[in-house]
Formats: structure tokens, sequence, C-alpha cells
């Protein structure tokens, strides 16, 4: 019997690698902006709201249907609402521009067998069988059914014309070629704007049962980036901890050794109230190459090597000295520092290392202070890109008054994306006016827009606390951002996008009470308003608010949280989940979530006076490993997210799989899986077959 467990534990394991993801189909455009809105309906292409298309691009677009020159008025309209998809909110899934970019949008076709998304409004129509019987003999000037434009987005420079008849042998080939692959496509296209079916919503969880598993008071943890049951802890004064993971339902703490840390930075770092080590990323090749990166706050009274440009300077029309009238302190006497240091040498291989070098191989940013809060510093690496992305608040005193968030030539008040892998020059930091030895990605925004800070993917915030990246949707950029004095918010952040502060504190107009840097009026901004947030008023019995960003839920632990973004409150105590609905639609709707601990917890958590609530005291931050499992990093401890049943939560998806021998400390064993019920279907055949097999 113990046998035919460990090969339920192996296979349900290779399931979950085995799976398809779930697509994303977050509304972005194909330059992988957020959709803007436009007064009114577009003159040419039949969208209006939020599109992907301005004025001057909707006119480019009539131009390029013109030129083609098509005479029947039936396959003209066709043509016409496939150019107009470039309009279409979700015009980056349609033309995947994240994978190969196609000239034409993905065809629903469900003749072929391809599965029609929720976004098609009408799902039982073949809508590329209806291009083909159009358009077939019709000719098209510079057709972009050309079989070589299938992939590329490129229209040829010489002019040809040709009918469908003459580039594909039958309308079989050529819906193969346009509706995609066999595979599911989160959206195609159908000729109307993408509709969303409004049932396809994802329930919130009844509550999520907590275990407690390390008594420590951290602010960052980053999984390992070598896959295994390791994570890196850092603590605000500067230390960095290796630890293992334990199991889910091994009854095992967090195996971290206080007294040995990774590395020590304690005496580079300035530590107070609001000030010391707030960040820290390991590069995705860090197993290789053994580079990683501390996000700190550094005292130049008190290092030599605390030196940088003032955030208040000529380039943002602020000066310094008129800082002090403001704010009693003393201006750009602390900065943010973002150095690099490595692990090599200090073991064969550096996914092997136990310790790092202190010594730091080159400062990546810094930069002066204005005031001494409102600083972020949370840093990470995109899944997608490789860039690191640098979290950086306003700079602090009430209301941003110089309005940082919202000059486009300042970098407070910011979310920058940097390279960190091609290390410029120092002739070309000084050039371009670089904050630190990086340089710059050539799709930033300021590749199209010459007013904006060249390292600036987005604006508008205040203080970003703990953004995540979904990792079964790198294009959810989730991001908890800190209000002032009504709202906390949860953005999803897109290049380019602006959100709204100081104009706006979540979707509440800010009026600020100084404003020596000028104002921004709401009529000059498009701003991207929060996905969820909550008000002060409704959660304000200790007198405080301030969010902490989670993680989109994606550990089959508790499968009816899967889906879920957690977050919560670093005063309260409190915890939500915001469920998508409908599911790709990038809306989301937040549910007061309860919590509990499991009575069984490793480590036994102590109870708020009265209740029978964990007492979790302040909620620094969330945490995420490597099998998906989310951690909270609280005053009080380390507390992980495990399976409902443990704290008697109800949910029907579950389906324990208990075993009689303790779990191996494995990233692939002694996992107690907690999955759904057509999951357990599909692991129960898969056994059988093996079993058919190989016993």
């Amino acid at each position: 019997m113990d046998g035919v467990l460990n090969i339920l534990s192996l296979f349900s394991l290779l399931l979950l690698l085995l799976l398809p993801f779930p697509s994303y189909s977050l509304p972005l455009c194909t330059s992988l902006r957020a959709p803007t809105s436009v007064k009114g309906r577009l003159a040419f292409c039949p969208y209006n709201g939020k599109v992907c298309c301005n004025t001057a691009e909707d006119l480019q677009l009539r131009k390029r249907f013109d030129a083609m020159n098509i005479s029947d008025s039936a396959c003209a309209a066709v043509v016409k609402s496939i150019v107009c998809a470039n309009c279409d909110p979700f015009s980056a899934e349609l033309f995947e521009v994240n994978s190969s970019p196609r000239s034409v949008p993905i065809l629903c076709n469900t003749a072929a067998g391809a599965p029609i998304s929720s976004l098609s409004s009408q799902a039982n129509n073949s809508f590329c069988s209806s291009v083909w019987e159009a358009c077939k003999t019709v000719p098209i000037l510079n057709s972009p059914f050309a079989p070589a434009l299938q992939t590329k987005a490129e229209l040829p420079q010489n002019a040809t014309l040709s009918t469908l008849t003459d580039l594909w042998q039958s309308e079989s080939d050529f819906c193969n070629a346009f509706s995609g692959s066999s595979d599911e496509k989160p959206v195609c296209f159908n000729g109307n704007p993408a509709s969303l079916n409004e049932s396809d919503t994802l329930p919130p969880p009844k509550g999520i049962c907590l275990e407690k598993i390390d008594n420590g008071s951290f602010l960052n943890m980053v999984a390992h980036p070598d896959g295994s049951n390791r994570a890196f802890f850092s603590n605000q004064p500067g230390k960095i901890w290796l630890a293992t993971i334990p199991d889910q339902d091994s009854g095992d703490v967090l195996g971290l050794d206080e007294s040995s840390p990774f590395v020590d930075l304690t005496d580079q770092v300035h530590l107070d109230a609001a000030f010391g080590m707030m960040g820290m990323a390991f590069h995705p090749n860090y197993a290789t190459n053994g580079r990683f990166f501390a996000s700190f706050n550094c005292d130049k009274e008190k290092s030599p090597a605390c030196a940088g440009r003032c955030a208040c300077n000529s380039d943002v029309s602020c000066d310094p000295s008129e800082l002090s009238s403001i704010d009693s302190g003393k201006p750009c006497t602390y900065h943010v520092v973002v150095a690099e240091y490595t692990a090599n040498g200090t073991s064969s291989t550096p996914s092997k290392a136990e310790k790092a070098s202190p010594v730091e191989v080159r400062r990546t940013f810094t930069m002066g202070l204005p005031f001494t809060a409102n600083h972020g510093g949370q840093i990470l690496f995109g899944p997608a890109d490789g860039y690191l992305y640098i979290m950086m608040g306003d700079g602090g005193s009430k209301g941003d008054p110089y309005n940082f968030a919202q000059n486009k030539k300042s970098v407070l008040g910011k979310i920058l994306r940097v390279d960190v892998d091609n290390i410029p020059s120092e002739e070309d930091i000084v050039k371009h006016s670089l904050w630190g030895n990086y340089s710059i990605p050539q799709d930033n925004p300021s590749s199209e827009d010459k007013q904006m800070e060249p390292s600036v993917w987005a604006y508008g915030l205040r203080n970003p606390w703990r953004c995540s990246f979904d990792s079964e949707r790198p294009s959810y950029f989730m991001c908890a951002d800190v209000g002032q004095d009504q709202y906390e918010e949860v953005d999803i952040i897109s290049k380019g996008g602006n959100y709204g502060w100081r104009v706006y504190e979540g979707p509440l107009v800010f009026e600020p009470q100084k404003s020596p840097g000028g104002n921004t009026s709401a009529d000059s901004i498009d701003p991207i308003f929060p996905v969820v947030g909550y008000s002060h008023s409704n959660i304000n019995k200790l007198g405080s608010a301030a969010i902490s960003g989670g993680y989109v839920y994606r550990a089959q632990t508790d499968p009816c949280t899967y889906g879920s973004y957690l977050y919560g409150d670093l005063y309260a105590s409190h915890f939500w989940a915001a469920s998508e609905t409908p599911q790709n639609s990038g809306n989301f709707t937040a549910t007061d979530i309860s919590f509990s601990c499991a009575p069984d917890s490793p480590i036994k958590c102590e109870s708020v006076p009265n209740s029978d609530l964990p007492a979790l005291k302040f909620i620094f931050s969330f945490g995420e490993d490597n099998r998906k499992d989310v951690y909270i990093l609280t005053q009080s401890g380390v507390y992980r997210v495990v399976r409902p049943s443990r704290c008697n939560y109800a949910c029907s998806k579950e389906e324990v799989i208990t075993t009689t021998k303790p779990p191996q400390a494995s990233p692939s064993s002694g996992y107690v899986m907690a999955i759904p019920h057509i999951g357990l279907m599909l692991l129960v055949s898969a056994v059988l077959v093996f079993m058919d097999l190989f016993l």
C-alpha cells in the first residue's frame, strides 16, 4: 500500500507539471499598455470606452484598410472588422504579441474543432469560415492573409493583388493557419468587439487555514531560483538567511539558523522606523552566476559610500534648499540604494552556496531622498523579461507636495524597470543621467514618450508596498499601493500606466494641502484606477491602515483559494481574497476572508485576547515558495497557508491523500495533496496505466 501511495504522490506532482497553465487575457494593447479612454466612438473603428486606439491610430487603420482596395462589400466588412481588432482592449492576446505577433487576430473557428473562448460573443459561429466565404475570390491589395504573414505583424512593402484562393488551397488550410493551433486559445475574434461571459466567475474561498512555522520577524521572502524547497528570508536591519521549507503536513518548522545568516549587511544599512533593508532579489540565473541584489537605505553623514544625486533637482523643478520648509528632516541625507552582491567563491556552484560575500560588487542604483518616508524599496525580477523592477514611493511628506509621482522626469512615485545584465560605461551613465549601473530596456515607455524618465515603467503611485507577478499569468503584475488618509488600493501594473496619485487617492479625488511643486489637473490624465481596495473607515479601529500586497494563489494545497489574490493590512491583521469576475477580465471583487490557525500547527499560534484568531500583530509582507504555497510574514512569526480541512473550512474541491510515512524533504515528494476532483480522476487513471505497464 505504501508503494501505491508513493506512486500517487509522484503522479500528483507530474500532473501538476503537465496540466496546461490557464491562459491570461488581461485587457492589454499590442504595445502592452493598458487600454485608454476615448471620448465617444472612434470615427472608423466601432469601438468606444477603454480601447487600444486613439484618433490618430484610428485614422491610420482607415488608411491601411482603404489601401487594400476591396471592391466587394461583404468581404470589405469582415476585413474592416479584422483591421479594427487592433483597437480591441484584448488586442495583445488576439494578436499574440507575447509569442509570435500576427498580421491578423486569432479568428474563431469552431468548424476546425478549436474551442471558442468565453470572450467570444458568438460562440456558435465560425468566423474564419465567414471570412473565407466572403473573400475567397475577392482581390485584396497587399492581403494580410498571405502565408508568409501568418505569424508576422508587418505587411510587405511591394504591392501585390491576390485572393484567398490564390494564397490557400482550401478553407481548411486557411482556418488552420489563422485560427491558431488546436490548443485552447484564451480569446479569438468573431468580427465584433470582445465580450465576456459574465457567468464565468471565480468564487472566493470560505476561509484560509494557517500554520506557524517560525517565530522570526522578517520583511522579505524570495524562493531560491534553483527551484528547490529553499527560500531566502531577510529582516529590516539587513541580514539575509537561507532556509529550508518544510513539507506540507510534515509537522516540521522552517529550517533556519538565525545565528548563521547567508549574508550580513547590517553595517551598510541605516536602520530606523521607516528605514532599513526593504527588498532583495536574486538574478534569474543565480544558480549559475551567483548574482543577487539588496535594496536598503543609507545615511550619507555616517557612510562615505552613501552618495548619490538628490531626487529633488532642477530636472524636476525642485530646489533642495526649500525642502526643509516642508519637512524638518535634512533633505537627501538618507538614500535609497540597490546594490549587487555575489555568492561566487563561497561554493563550487552558486546554487549550493550557503554563504555570500558582504562586499558590494557594484552600485546598481542610488538616490537621495527628499523626505524621510514613502520610499518603497521592493525589488524583483520580471519572470517574462528578466529585467529588474524597483518600486519607488513618492519620497514622503504629506500629500506629495512636489507632485513627484505625476512628474514624468522624476523617479519618485514610480515603478522602475532596468537592465542589470548590460552594464553601461561611466560615460554612458553621465550622458544618459542614469542613477547607477544599469541600462535602459529598449521597450520602456520612454521609447514612445520622450517626456518620460528612461527607467520608468509606470507612475502615479504613492508608496507601493509589495508587488508580485502572477506565476501563471505574468501580464498580471499586481501591486498594492499604500494610501494617504482615505483609501488603500491594489493595481494591475502595465507599461506606461498612470495610477493617479496625487490627483487621486485610489478612486477618490485628492486635494493636496501644499503644492510648491504645482498641481496636475484631473482632466489632463487618463488614470488607471484600482482593481480592488478598501476605505480606512472600514477597518480604522486602530486608527491606522496600510495595505500589504500578496500573491495570486497558485498552489494546489488549497484548491478553493486557487486563482484568488490574497492581501492584507499591516496594522489591522485583516485579509482579503480578490476573485476575478469574470475570469480573464482584469476586474476583481474583494471579499473579507476569515482565517484561523490549524490546531496541529508545528508552532502553537498565540491568540488575540478574547478571540480564537491567531495574534499576527503587524503583517509585514507575503511570500511564495517554489511550490507556489503562500506565506505571511508578520511581527509574531512566519505563517503558511495550508489545506482548509485542517481548520475545518469547507472546500468541496479538496481531496486529502494521507500516508503513514513521514514526507521526504525534497521538492518532489512528501506533499499531502489537495486537488480538484477532476485532477484526482486524471491522477488515478494515470496511476492505473503506470501500474499496468510497470508493476
